[in-house]
């Protein structure tokens, strides 16, 4: 089952990053009955959503990108070190753990480990624009277009690791932005949504 799943979900993750909506589908056909992924874009509700899922000892946890510098809103500031060690280890008794669901593991802390269910977090730093994604970073007061190879390369791999962290299963939540904030326009975060939603990702409604 471990293998089917790992096998199955990092297939998916691969076509949703390479833009293939058909192979997206197709892969996540296969996936859903086994390993349940659902989006949103109410926080509240990716964390219930968790939480019922999660059993006994199941561990879970939030992700983001360490990009994703406009989800401070959402009191996810990926500028705060997290402890790798107390949020992996530590108990749901512990606020530094991942059962908090208050601090926020990046790619750094998560790259070749694990948890049950994952809610991973997506900012504006990797978006859809047109047919393809468009990648972004945030200096000063504003998002700036990122057009060197590798640090795109860097970017989508980010992403890459943070979906594929989930053994049983994981909730996407994308921020619904603010008109009021040019760094958060809906813009940036509706295009995304709307693709994963696409693919038939599944959408907690409120």
């Amino acid at each position: 089952m471990r293998s089917f799943r790992a096998e199955n979900v990092s297939a998916f993750v691969k076509a949703v990053l390479d833009y293939d909506q058909g192979n997206s589908r197709e892969a996540f056909g296969k996936l859903v009955s086994r390993y349940p992924i659902a989006l949103t874009r109410d926080l509240t509700r990716a964390k219930k959503w968790i939480r019922t899922h999660a059993r006994g000892s199941e561990r879970y946890g939030l992700m983001a990108s360490s990009s994703a510098h406009r989800l401070k809103p959402h009191a996810i500031d990926i500028r705060v070190a997290t402890d790798p060690i107390h949020w992996f280890l530590n108990d749901q008794n512990d606020t530094r753990s991942s059962f908090y669901l208050e601090d926020a593991a990046t790619e750094f802390q998560v790259q070749g480990l694990e948890v049950d269910w994952a809610c991973v977090t997506w900012d504006a730093d990797l978006r859809c624009v047109g047919p393809s994604w468009s990648y972004h970073s945030f200096c000063g007061n504003r998002w700036n277009v990122v057009h060197n190879a590798e640090r795109r390369n860097y970017l989508r791999n980010a992403y890459r690791v943070l979906l594929t962290r989930a053994r049983q299963g994981m909730i996407i939540f994308i921020p619904p932005g603010n008109k009021a904030d040019p760094t958060r326009d809906p813009a940036f975060y509706d295009s995304t949504f709307n693709y994963l939603r696409g693919i038939g990702i599944p959408v907690l409604e409120a």
